[in-house]
């Protein structure tokens, strides 16, 4: 995945992994960053989303803005652009660039976001009271400061549609995490049955939408067709859709790690498990087993498999859509990236 990765960003011109790094050495961001470091010593997510900004560049790359400067490449310059070619670097027009800036600070506000705790659930372990309700206020102001840079720099972009298009992928993310929260909170969450169907639509708000959007409005920028717009959107849809599915497979196909790694009862292959194996007979087992065993059963069953049919259904749809534009580097290069996340041991 990283190496696929460092070539797609010399295809676009410049590593996307510092894309948002005007935005976060800024003054104001500057002071928040000596705010967070009265963090230190606490459990309070918020320092690990801060550390990944800082020291885990390479793993922790940034997809979004590199898919967007990808597919404005291979798409290029529209029939009615062709006039304004002058304003491209590397094929890419400045507008676009800006686009694949706001998608990745609108993804990062919510990685801030996302590190809000439960302070009702806190354990002394954590760290005192006072410091994490001062990690919850700093990832709330934090988070809310880089969504407002997103949305002044989405202004200037002075393009109806794609502000409109960019507006409903923020209002998506929020319904699909506040979704997830209020489930979650719930103590018996797990009696509500939710099908793939139902999966997939939560999935497409909290992970899909931003980046499915920002491709189609990367060809707005350009002018393009609404037939191009609409693979551009199907691409950046089914590419992070079979992304997704990747992360959920990890804890069930990774080979590597001795340990158990963690997983969510309601990632993908524990509902596809839970279809095959039946909802009252999948209840019992959750009440009735320990945690790893869990794991074990649904390794056991045919929800693994399943969810690896399906990332690369999935991918198979973003690689159709891809068959739209003509032949280029930039092309293969996000036909590199739908390889490397449908891709299991």
């Amino acid at each position: 995945w990283s190496q696929v990765v460092l070539e797609a960003e010399k295809i676009v011109g410049y590593p996307t992994s510092f894309m948002s790094l005007r935005c976060l050495l800024s003054d104001e961001l500057s002071n928040i960053a000596m705010q967070v470091r009265k963090l230190v010593g606490t459990k309070h997510p918020l320092l690990d989303t801060a550390r990944g900004f800082v020291y885990d560049s390479r793993n922790n790359l940034q997809m979004r803005g590199l898919v967007v400067l990808l597919i404005s490449k291979a798409a290029g310059p529209s029939t009615a652009e062709l006039s304004f070619q002058h304003d491209m670097v590397s094929g890419i027009y400045s507008s676009q660039r800006s686009l694949a800036e706001i998608t990745e600070l609108i993804h990062t506000a919510f990685l801030v976001h996302r590190g809000i705790v439960n302070i009702g659930e806190l354990k002394s372990c954590d760290g005192p009271l006072k410091d994490m309700q001062f990690g919850n206020k700093m990832a709330v102001l934090s988070g809310d400061f880089l969504l407002a840079n997103a949305c002044t720099s989405l202004a200037q972009l002075q393009n109806t549609k794609v502000v409109e298009l960019i507006s409903s992928a923020i209002g998506d993310l929020v319904q699909g995490i506040y979704y997830e929260n209020s489930k979650s909170s719930e103590e018996n969450f797990l009696t509500d049955d939710i099908g793939v169907s139902r999966w997939k639509e939560q999935v497409f708000l909290s992970h899909s939408a931003l980046l499915a959007k920002s491709c189609q409005a990367a060809m707005e920028l350009a002018k393009h067709s609404a037939e191009i717009q609409d693979m551009a959107f199907q691409y950046g849809k089914h590419m992070s859709m079979s992304h997704k599915l990747h992360s959920d497979l990890q804890p069930f196909v990774k080979e590597s790690s001795s340990d158990t790694m963690a997983f969510s009862l309601n990632s993908a292959p524990a509902i596809l498990h839970q279809e095959f194996f039946g909802r009252e007979a999948w209840l019992k087992q959750i009440r009735e087993v320990k945690y790893s065993t869990l794991q074990e059963a649904i390794k056991a069953g045919k929800g693994v498999t399943s969810a690896i049919d399906l990332c690369r259904c999935h991918g198979n749809r973003a690689l159709a859509a891809l068959e739209r534009f003509p032949p280029s580097e930039a092309r293969d290069a996000l036909a590199n990236i739908v390889c490397a996340v449908t891709r299991f041991p």
